[in-house]
């Protein structure tokens, strides 16, 4: 069985809408080989080529039609920092986005990591940055607490409108309360008062 074969059984294997990587088939054959089959399955139109090193398996919208779905960037990037055994949070303006903070979804997607920092160009022109950020500021118990810190920390307490702490109160109000009181030390003085304000 050829490699090229063996390479496009196993990412059937996945299943579509997998995101993987050379890496995933070192067991099957050289780098060069690896690299010459995954192209080869790209022109064929069989695998899509995400970012440099990083291909999908895409799932087909036969229901409505709409051809191929590619992954989202938040899939992208959750798949690498699984890949690379790292945490990552949206921070920014993708992060007030994913909170619902804004509508607009920036082209550049910034998460920080306790893993590498890097930069990676996307198919379809946006980006994801990983910046690098200590153990400390990803070791919240809510996860939805640590995003809205990170949120509010890039919007800035100047720029604290009442449409902002509305929308945080809201998001908040499903979420367990013993798990945010944990993370207060974690936060600025000004966001703590905001989260816990929401409580009341």
């Amino acid at each position: 069985m050829s490699i090229i074969t063996q390479i496009e059984d196993r990412i059937k294997s996945f299943g579509r809408g997998s995101i993987f990587y050379p890496d995933d088939f070192l067991d099957l054959g050289t780098s060069d080989s690896i690299r010459q089959s995954l192209t080869r399955l790209c022109k064929d139109e069989k695998i899509v080529r995400v970012a440099q090193g990083i291909y999908c398996y895409p799932q087909i919208d036969e229901e409505l039609g709409l051809g191929i779905i590619m992954p989202t960037t938040d899939e992208i990037a959750r798949s690498l920092a699984k890949r690379d055994h790292a945490r990552i949070v949206p921070t920014g303006s993708y992060a007030q986005h994913v909170l619902g903070l804004s509508t607009q979804i920036p082209l550049n997607c910034v998460y920080m990591t306790d893993g590498s920092a890097r930069h990676l160009e996307l198919y379809n022109g946006r980006k994801i940055t990983f910046k690098r950020t200590t153990p400390k500021n990803l070791s919240f118990s809510s996860k939805l607490a640590m995003l809205i810190t990170f949120a509010l920390k890039s919007l800035g307490k100047i720029n604290m409108e009442q449409t902002v702490i509305k929308r945080i109160r809201e998001l908040l109000k499903n979420e367990p309360k013993s798990e945010v009181m944990k993370d207060l030390s974690l936060m600025p003085e000004w966001i703590r008062n905001i989260v816990t304000e929401a409580y009341e």
